[in-house]
């Protein structure tokens, strides 16, 4: 019996310079699919990989006094050991530049201009080369690139154009019949209501104004702009229109495309109207997850605020950083990274949680029984509600990583740690361990705890593929049969005779102080543009000191006045940064001893947030499931009473209470407030 394919792919990353976290967390959530789906027995197809032409490339390479080609080879090759650092298990790595898609994207473009899709006219246009992006002067802000702020250029020439208006009406009628195609939700109702219906314009597949591309086969003044040639690589990696066609047959359509939320128009709208035209089937789902932000806006190699994964991962290892990649952030929603974030993350949940449960675990059954523990075993108070909450762990982080919801899916997981954890000091070992009489009851402890370890090491698999190995190591699991994917799905399968092994600790924690100032130095984020900031800073805090002190606070004019007043005034751009979402409430439960305090269970579109709020002098938890809600969805995460708020609702408040935010009429959840 042939297993079932399953076919995910990146988006091709442009290598114009060094890659950044940002992209790291794209092919981690790639990856960590990738690795459930081979758990669970799927033959897989995971696609990544490099879009190597354009402006751009060419004239960095001319700046540097070498060919385009040179120039790519070595960012590629230092992208490819980037994914073996971080463990990325990808079937295939394609590069435009490949002789096999070169071939193959001629072929597709002499294909659909032979049947009139393709078409040859002239373009007028505003350019902007680091977005390779063609503008009109209307979309323009202050006579700008729209995108990045940069200056662009008028751009008239002869080109081929693609006729993406003729495939309008059936990508609508696509869509709205296949509500799972563009996800979250928010992405769909985008393309929708600010593309698809307004309109579609024709757009241009060919350029004359450099020679860094795929040759026009029939036309040889032309290259083959991105849109053909860097879509098209999901099918000319399979091998579309080869000799050998094999894969494409196996695999196509792809199960998923994970893109980041900025290239989601090209994904739904471009491609898969060249789809169309080619007359196959179009991707199951487009996935267009949010950016990985830094404090001071979108991490950009063009503007230089990047953070580098290799210095991370050499500092706290591949599985601390995926970790944080994929818990951090809800997949789908923008999430702030900050290196105190991370080493957080990492003393919270990987020193303190699983790297302390493991660490005791292996101790006590050393020191209490000689490192292996007995067959005769009691049950007693505890056991029942921890057996039930692990057991019940593998099917929920199944259901949610097939929803792509990794942050939620790791949280049930932790779910499980803490509640082992719990459970420790709830039997205290250390109190059973003076009576000989309780040896029994005391083996029976140790075991639901290297139980519960076994499981929770097999579930952590696709996000940290390291750190399973280390468990197994430590808790003497020599079977690998007995950590396959299913198995996590059985209690008390933890061998008998088993020895531990006390290993070194799995994740140390982290002198928070201390780190920062080390990554500063060795990332060089103190750069001279920071420190201009600063100085800014600096000069504005002494003004505002001086005026404060009286110090010619006298010559204040009225238009000083004014500013100082109209200080709190934000921009469409300022307020363009909050996320606003509709949140159905699913749960809700009083935090204990917490009397203001709420815990919900949010739906906002495809995935379950948890929020903390202060409301429960003026709501019960029974008045507040089934509430639809505003969330502010974007805001980064924080802990109250020691439980994670992943946003926060809004409310109204005044003399006589407090009142939540909500809609006068129904609205799915998830859909954007604007």
């Amino acid at each position: 019996m042939s297993k079932k394919t399953f076919y995910i792919s990146t988006p091709i990353y442009y290598p114009s310079g060094k890659l950044h976290i940002g992209h790291s967390y794209t092919t981690v959530a790639a990856d960590a699919v990738s690795r459930y789906k081979r758990l669970k027995g799927y033959d897989v197809m995971f696609l990544t990989g490099t879009d190597e032409h354009g402006q751009k490339i060419q004239r960095k390479a001319e700046e540097k006094g070498i060919t385009p080609k040179e120039y790519v080879d070595e960012i590629v090759s230092g992208i490819k050991d980037l994914w073996k650092l971080m463990k990325i298990s990808n079937d295939k790595f394609i590069r435009t530049t490949d002789e096999e898609h070169v071939k193959a994207v001629q072929k597709i473009f002499k294909k659909l201009y032979d049947q009139g899709d393709i078409y040859k006219s002239e373009y007028e246009g505003w350019y902007c080369t680091p977005c390779e992006s063609f503008w009109t002067k209307t979309q323009l802000v202050d006579g700008k690139c729209p995108d990045c702020g940069r200056e662009v250029e008028l751009t008239k020439e002869e080109s081929y154009f693609f006729r993406l208006s003729k495939y309008q009406d059936r990508l609508i009628k696509h869509i709205e019949e296949n509500p799972d195609f563009i996800q979250p939700v928010s992405r769909q109702n985008e393309m929708l209501n600010n593309f698809l219906r307004p309109g579609l314009e024709d757009i241009a597949v060919s350029r004359t104004t450099f020679n860094w591309g795929v040759p026009v086969s029939f036309d040889d003044k032309h290259v083959v702009y991105v849109w053909i040639d860097a879509l098209s690589n999901y099918i000319t990696a399979l091998g579309y229109l080869s000799q050998d066609d094999s894969k494409f047959k196996k695999y196509w359509p792809a199960d998923v495309h994970l893109v980041g939320k900025e290239i989601v128009r090209f994904h739904t709208i471009i491609w898969p109207a060249m789809l169309m035209a080619l007359d196959l089937p179009l991707p199951k789902q487009v996935y267009g997850h949010g950016w990985l932000l830094l404090e001071g806006g979108k991490m950009s190699k063009s503007k230089g605020n990047v953070v580098d994964p290799q210095i991370l991962v050499d500092k706290y290892g591949v599985d601390a950083i995926r970790y944080f990649l994929l818990r951090e952030v809800p997949f789908g929603s923008d999430g702030v990274f900050s290196n105190e974030a991370l080493i957080n993350r990492i003393n919270s949940d990987l020193a303190n949680d699983l790297g302390n449960l493991v660490s005791r675990t292996v101790a006590m059954i050393d020191k209490y029984f000689g490192g292996s523990i007995p067959e005769n075993r009691a049950s007693g108070e505890f056991d029942s509600e921890l057996i039930e909450l692990v057991k019940e762990t593998p099917e929920k982080v199944e259901e949610l990583l097939d929803k792509l919801q990794f942050s939620t899916a790791l949280s049930e997981i932790w779910k499980a740690v803490s509640r082992t954890n719990k459970y420790i000091d709830e039997t205290m070992p250390w109190v059973l361990a003076k009576d000989e009489a309780n040896s029994p009851r005391l083996a029976q402890v140790m075991y639901n705890l290297a139980e519960s370890l076994r499981i929770i090491s097999i579930l952590i698999q696709p996000f940290m593929p390291e750190t399973p190995e280390k468990i197994w190591n430590q808790l003497g699991i020599t079977d690998r049969s007995l950590v396959e994917w299913e198995k996590a799905k059985e209690w008390g399968v933890y061998p008998i005779g088993a020895r531990v092994n006390k290993g070194e600790v799995i994740f140390p924690r982290i002198d928070l102080k201390k780190e920062l100032e080390e990554i500063e130095k060795m990332s060089g984020e103190t750069s001279e543009t920071a420190r201009a900031v600063e100085a800014e800073k600096s000069k504005e805090t002494k003004k505002s000191g001086k005026a404060a002190n009286g110090q010619g606070a006298e010559k204040q004019t009225d238009g000083q006045l004014a500013d100082e007043t109209n200080a709190n005034l934000i921009t469409i751009d300022d307020f363009s940064k909050v996320e606003l979402r509709v949140a159905k409430v699913l749960e809700a439960e009083k935090v204990e001893k917490a009397d203001k305090l709420l815990k919900l269970q949010l739906q906002v579109g495809n995935e379950v947030r948890q929020v903390v709020s202060g409301i429960a002098k003026y709501y019960t938890p029974e008045e507040m499931v089934g509430k639809t809600l505003i969330l502010v969805a974007n805001l980064k995460p924080a802990k109250l009473r020691g439980i994670e708020s992943q946003g926060m609702i809004l409310a109204a408040s005044d003399e006589n209470g407090l009142s939540l935010v909500t809609l006068d009429k129904d609205m799915p959840s998830g859909a954007q407030v604007r």
